[in-house]
């Protein structure tokens, strides 16, 4: 365990209150992965942790808050059980004094797990076992647990497929059960889910069981052959989704999409594109990074601007008024250029100009 999460429990204990580290945390320090989310429970009230840490932000709906210490980020709650839930978010909560309780209103048991600050591993209801047997299991009815959240859903595909593991049968047979109550969700929700099943080598595996357990549809997602990519653009630019997007993301998106269905990478795409949307597209075509490096840097023009003459010159050169066959003939330098035909020099473009058919 880190320095800095043990201060932090130390903190909450030398007021007389119990304080664990809960969850993925715990879950991923014992898979030998290093993370940078953790979620600390304890018996504090609210009130109580903004004394501790003398913070000045209000408690979330759940009694909880979320900081930043260096590189992590750090959520604490109050022991508590969920009561009631309106839609997927529990809109009556009541605190509890008991570590059991609090641990029972959780998602699966690999996410049960709780470690002190001198890390003494609690294991309140086996889940080391389904940890050693790599299986994603519900906490309790996993009927329950799913119509309460449907996000639920979503993340035991994620869990099952970022770690590698199985998901249990019951667990399973009520995702299959209750996929379609994922359309209740938000799209925010699901895209963040999803861009953790696709930003993971074991994409496949995900995909896979979105597939088997019919959420592929529910989601209104279609792909057939995904060909994985570091870039999550590159990656959500072969899946036909309803997924709401930024301006820029999509840009990218349907850029990619559009260079995915060439035969080539060609210097009027490194033009029209960029050099990142044609490297994200060429990694998934199989097409080397640094041959579109190389490439792109040898354009003999990266933009409009680049062009040696300017819509001015080429209306004083002519002696005709601004029109739009000034844009055709800008077009045609760049398309010259860019093929070879033309170099980008001021005196080769004027008699280009001169003598052809532009000067009809």
């Amino acid at each position: 365990m880190d320095k800095i999460v043990k201060n932090i429990l130390k903190s909450i204990e030398s007021k007389g209150y119990e304080a664990y580290v809960v969850g993925g945390y715990v879950r991923d320090i014992l898979l030998g992965k290093k993370t940078y989310d953790v979620d600390i429970c304890t018996n504090a009230l609210p009130k109580q942790i903004m004394s501790i840490f003398s913070l000045n932000q209000k408690p979330n709906g759940y009694g909880g808050f979320n900081f930043k210490i260096k590189q992590y980020n750090i959520d604490i709650t109050t022991y508590r059980k969920e009561l009631r839930y309106q839609g997927r978010n529990p809109v009556e909560i009541e605190y509890v004094n008991s570590l059991d309780e609090d641990i029972k209103r959780r998602d699966f048991t690999i996410n049960s797990l709780c470690m002190d600050q001198n890390g003494h591993l609690i294991d309140i209801l086996s889940a080391k076992d389904d940890l050693a047997k790599k299986l994603i299991r519900s906490l309790g009815n996993a009927s329950q647990k799913f119509i309460e959240d449907p996000l639920r859903i979503i993340r035991a595909i994620r869990f099952a497929c970022t770690l590698d593991f199985t998901i249990e049968d019951e667990t399973y047979t009520a995702i299959v059960k209750h996929k379609d109550k994922v359309k209740t969700l938000s799209s925010d929700r699901i895209k963040e889910e999803l861009t953790k099943i696709l930003s993971s080598p074991n994409y496949q595996k995900g995909l896979d069981l979105l597939q088997e357990t019919g959420l592929k549809d529910c989601l209104n997602l279609a792909y057939s052959e995904v060909k994985y990519t570091r870039d999550i653009l590159g990656m959500w630019a072969q899946i036909d989704n309803t997924i709401t997007f930024s301006k820029a993301e999509k840009d990218s998106i349907d850029k990619i999409k559009h260079l995915l269905k060439m035969p080539e990478i060609n210097n009027f795409s490194l033009f029209n594109n960029g050099l990142y949307v044609c490297q994200v597209a060429g990694e998934i075509m199989g097409i080397d990074k640094k041959t579109l490096n190389n490439r792109y840097k040898h354009l003999p023009i990266k933009s409009m601007k680049d062009i040696q003459i300017t819509g001015k010159e080429i209306i004083a050169l002519l002696n005709i008024k601004p029109s739009k066959k000034v844009t055709e003939i800008i077009n045609d330098l760049k398309k010259q250029i860019l093929n070879g035909n033309l170099k980008n020099k001021k005196k080769d473009l004027i008699k280009y100009i001169m003598g052809s058919e532009h000067n009809g």
